[in-house]
């Protein structure tokens, strides 16, 4: 085994950091998309509707009991063959990136679907019945009043999920996508695993400085929106 050498940890940043940019468009494509979809399915778990509350409840409990390495091979095999063997259309030249935002979206859609419904459940239904009793329609009183709460309570559960996403989206390099992962395990490839230490840990630094500055952007966010709940508490 050779030497520990300091100097490889940031040899091959230069190599490295251009695909960071696939990283960030990987992780809010699926932050988005996720979003969405979570978003729908918090509805059918308030729902009153029984099978739409079933549906939702069987979704996020399989995608949460899923791990996401085993998701993505499920996606990215199975897809193809669903695909072209249901309605004859072949995917099989996608590029690996739609896989792994498609398996992304999907399992982050549970957790915010689970995010969205403990924020909604943890606002007073009487300031519901307070708005529409001064003559806000529902959607009114939902945008206004409150969309705004939910969206303070949902926000550090929403930064975890977002950094957790991050991580995890490092697994696209087994599909064999090229991202900073994967541009990283090219690198220690051709170098015949030589340095892999050194280099691994270089990446590691990529990583932690990312997940600090997500930090940083959403505390600051979280302190903005909670200006308000704050004076009232002074109050």
């Amino acid at each position: 085994m050779k030497a520990f050498e300091v100097s490889y940890i940031f040899r091959y940043w230069p190599d490295i950091l251009p695909f960071l940019g696939v990283t960030f468009l990987t992780v809010t494509l699926s932050v988005v998309f996720g979003v969405a979809l979570g978003f729908v399915l918090a509805l059918g778990k308030l729902s009153r509707n029984k099978l739409a509350n079933i549906m939702a409840a069987g979704y996020t409990t399989i995608l949460r009991c899923t791990p996401s390495v085993v998701l993505l091979f499920v996606v990215y095999y199975g897809l193809p063959e669903m695909m072209l063997g249901i309605w004859g259309v072949d995917i099989n030249d996608i590029q690996k990136g739609v896989f792994v935002i498609a398996t992304f979206s999907l399992m982050f859609a549970a957790t915010m679907c689970e995010v969205m419904r403990s924020a909604y459940e943890s606002i007073d239904k009487g300031q519901y019945e307070a708005a529409v009793s001064i003559g806000l329609n529902s959607f009114q009183t939902f945008r206004r009043i409150l969309l705004p709460q939910c969206f303070y309570v949902a926000l550090p559960n929403f930064g975890n999920a977002v950094i957790a996403l991050l991580k995890d989206g490092a697994l696209g390099f087994t599909i064999g996508f090229i991202d900073i992962m994967g541009k990283t395990n090219l690198i220690v490839s051709m170098n015949y695993g030589a340095h892999s230490r050194e280099i691994y840990l270089g990446l590691a630094f990529i990583y932690w400085g990312i997940t600090i500055l997500l930090e940083k952007i959403l505390l600051r966010t979280e302190k903005i929106f909670g200006k308000g709940k704050r004076v009232l508490k002074a109050d």
